[in-house]
């Protein structure tokens, strides 16, 4: 987030380039309308909003609980901003009641909504640029919690990804149409694109890119990429010519080693200690362009695009082609850094929502949460275990519908109503089930969910454990023998889609010894197989790994799953 707000007319013009590349029209955004949903109901306001602000016009992208006509039209004048004070101060500012600040009290919005207490935080560019906020309101006198900004914090900085990305998106396409006057270059840079759009990792990422630079504008190229600092920590290199490949990656490999910055590599290359490995791949005339960032335009790195003997210099024509490359790299780059980011702050929100197991005598205990491979990198999936005041163990596994930040949120309201519903109550889990499905409908939380909840209590020298699973994948249970049992039982609907009356509790005595698996579908399914064959395969890791503790069997089944379109929990239980 950024600190202060930038106070040049050169950066003003920049944030509002960075707006005006959003192209906000009329109507709302589908995905700013969730999250300000997501904000409403997990901070509990009346009014929740994601703004962008432009020369005179504050804009709504997305609102839940403005009257109309501003709900409609989505924005309304710089006068009755209350986040204009956070672009000009660049923090987050949180106000318990409007009508003592200064700064806000004479604002109409407190006359016209009847807006008394506010919070926001700024959305930044990928210059750290403020551009607008994620903030609440509220009619009445309110304290915010620290717990109250640190989510919006959280989910802001997920707005800012979103809005970055758009405007690297926009960026893009201003240059793909101003490459379409020369065909060469059009079918150059399209191929370009397609291709670095289809990964998001750095290295791999600008390695395709030497391969389709060398012999299209140029011989050789070599592409230098720095870190913040300015040294340069990655370096490709590749050759049109085959034969050449090992010469190429030598050059690359001292040149990383050198721990120059980009212009000394440049240098060191032309005419200095690296000179003679550029001279054994032919070095006549040479190009050298910037790889910058669409957002800030900075420069991340230096592609040399290199001819040998006897090629001809390169062409006006050749030189755009090549400063585009260079634009491209750096849409490449800013988007895989901006990406990395998004994940981690996904990764962060799904883990804090996660729960710490407890200590029970007897009782090995271990979870594990392994998000999707692709997308945001957070979902609906958790896992949870605690401690019952007669002495049992309440055990749950459950799956949200849904692979983004919303299913996340939802995950954690089902979760607590889950706890909530069963903590000091003696019910089977049938009916803790069938009373938790009433409480999604009573308190119309949006969910669709497939969970299984266990009470496991202890019976001399065994155990006994009840459960209900509503259409959830069965327990598993890997028995001191080495067998393994599959509890498949009558399917029963998922949570969310109807109240149901009663839920079946199934009962099961197991001996001390064994190993109870529960886990969500992402350990099993596959597309291009039933799922029974994906329970068959965690059944084999369980029967052929039984002598390893829990922790270090989580990772073996972990291991054994495929390629993961969705994400993973499992609670493995050991009982001595």
């Amino acid at each position: 987030m950024a600190s202060e707000a930038p106070t040049s007319a050169l950066s003003d013009a920049a944030r509002l380039r960075s707006v005006g590349r959003l192209r906000l029209g009329p109507g709302g955004d589908a995905a700013f309308d969730r999250i300000a949903g997501i904000v409403e109901r997990l901070v509990d306001v009346p009014v929740a909003v994601v703004t962008v602000l432009g020369a005179d016009r504050q804009h709504l992208p997305g609102q839940v609980g403005l009257p109309e006509p501003i709900a409609s039209g989505r924005e309304m004048p710089l006068t009755h901003s209350f986040s204009r004070h956070i672009v000009e101060s660049g923090a987050a500012i949180a106000v318990p009641d409007v009508r003592d600040d200064p700064r806000m009290r004479d604002n109409r919005v407190v006359q016209e909504l009847g807006a008394i207490a506010f919070a926001g935080v700024p959305l930044t560019d990928s210059d750290g640029l403020v551009l607008g906020t994620l903030a609440v309101m509220d009619r009445e006198p309110r304290v915010w919690t620290r717990s109250e900004i640190v989510l919006l914090d959280e989910l802001g900085e997920v707005c800012s990804s979103e809005l970055r990305l758009r405007i690297a998106r926009e960026i893009a396409e201003e240059a793909r149409r101003a490459a379409e006057s020369a065909h060469g270059q059009l079918t150059l840079l399209g191929e370009l694109t397609d291709t670095l759009s289809t990964t998001m990792d750095i290295d791999e990422a600008l390695h395709r890119l030497g391969g389709m630079v060398a012999g299209r504008i140029a011989d050789w190229c070599l592409i230098a990429l720095a870190d913040q600092s300015g040294v340069v920590r990655h370096v490709w290199a590749a050759h049109r010519d085959p034969a050449r490949d090992a010469a190429a990656q030598r050059l690359a490999e001292e040149s990383r080693a050198a721990g120059l910055d980009a212009r000394s590599l440049i240098k060191a290359v032309r005419h200095g200690s690296l000179a003679h490995h550029a001279d054994r791949l032919g070095f006549a005339c040479h190009l050298v362009v910037p790889i910058t960032s669409p957002g800030t335009y900075g420069v991340l790195g230096t592609v040399l695009l290199v001819n040998g003997p006897g090629r001809p210099a390169f062409t006006d024509a050749e030189r755009g082609t090549a400063a585009e490359v260079g634009r491209r790299a750096g849409m490449a780059v800013d988007n895989s850094r901006v990406y990395g980011r998004q994940r981690h702050v996904a990764e962060v929100l799904q883990h804090s929502m996660l729960p710490t197991l407890p200590h029970v005598d007897g009782v090995d205990l271990h979870g594990r949460y392994l998000p999707a491979q692709d997308g945001a990198s957070v979902g609906g999936d958790w896992y949870d275990a605690f401690a019952q005041p007669d002495g049992s163990l309440m055990l749950a596994v459950g799956d949200v519908s849904g692979h983004d930040i919303e299913a996340a949120a939802t995950m954690g309201q089902v979760r607590n109503l889950v706890r909530g519903d069963a903590y000091g109550r003696e019910d089977e889990p049938g009916p803790l089930l069938a009373q938790l499905d009433r409480a999604l409908h009573g308190l119309q939380v949006p969910a669709a969910a497939t969970a299984v909840l266990a009470r496991l209590r202890r019976d001399h020298d065994d155990y006994l454990l009840s459960f209900a699973n509503a259409g959830h994948p069965p327990p598993v249970l890997l028995r001191p023998d080495g067998e393994v049992e599959i509890w498949w039982e009558s399917p029963e609907p998922l949570l969310g889609l109807f109240p149901r009356a009663e839920r079946t509790t199934h009962h099961r005595r197991v001996p001390a010894g064994s190993t109870l698996l529960l886990y969500t579908d992402g350990l099993v399914e596959h597309p291009a197989h039933l799922i029974d064959h994906g329970i068959s395969r965690a059944c084999a890791v369980l029967r052929g790994n039984a002598g390893l503790p829990p922790d270090d069997l989580c990772t073996r089944l972990l291991d054994s799953a495929p390629r993961r379109a969705d994400d993973i929990a499992l609670l493995v239980v050991g009982l001595h």
